[in-house]
């Protein structure tokens, strides 16, 4: 389980899933620094651990990577959430709290989730009659 992005490795992963294509340090750093005073040495050492961790690939071009998310961000919000469902020694309490946390819209997203999965998991099959382990071959 990852742990949780610290803030300004949130920031370079949002671009880089936002953005869906190889990206450098270069071109992170001029969107960051739209929103704040930062410097390229601090970008470079956020995306190298980044990629210590696991997070992106880079492939070298030129002089510079080019960093790709190595996984979704929906990916990376489910395993923040399977984390913290673990966690509870009550999982079903704590999937009725969260529901309740819910807005209409996050309850209507639930409940298309839900439906995809349905439609997308075969239906259990029960065991065979006399099969093993039901007493009924000859020893």
């Amino acid at each position: 389980m990852p742990r949780p992005l610290g803030e300004l490795e949130d920031a370079v992963m949002t671009r880089v899933w936002q953005w869906n294509r190889p990206v450098t340090v270069r071109e992170v750093l001029e969107d960051l620094q739209q929103e704040r005073s930062i410097a390229y040495t601090t970008v470079m050492t956020v995306m190298d651990n980044l990629h210590q961790k696991g997070w992106v690939r880079r492939e070298v071009e030129g002089r510079a990577y080019r960093y790709t998310a190595v996984s979704t961000r929906a990916a990376y919000s489910a395993a923040l959430m399977n984390e913290a469902w673990a966690q509870s020694d009550n999982p079903a309490a704590a999937l009725i709290a969260f529901f309740g946390m819910m807005s209409q819209d996050q309850r209507e997203a639930l409940n298309d989730a839900i439906r995809i999965v349905q439609r997308d998991t075969p239906p259990a099959t029960p065991p065979e009659e006399g099969g093993e382990g039901t007493g009924g071959g000859e020893r």
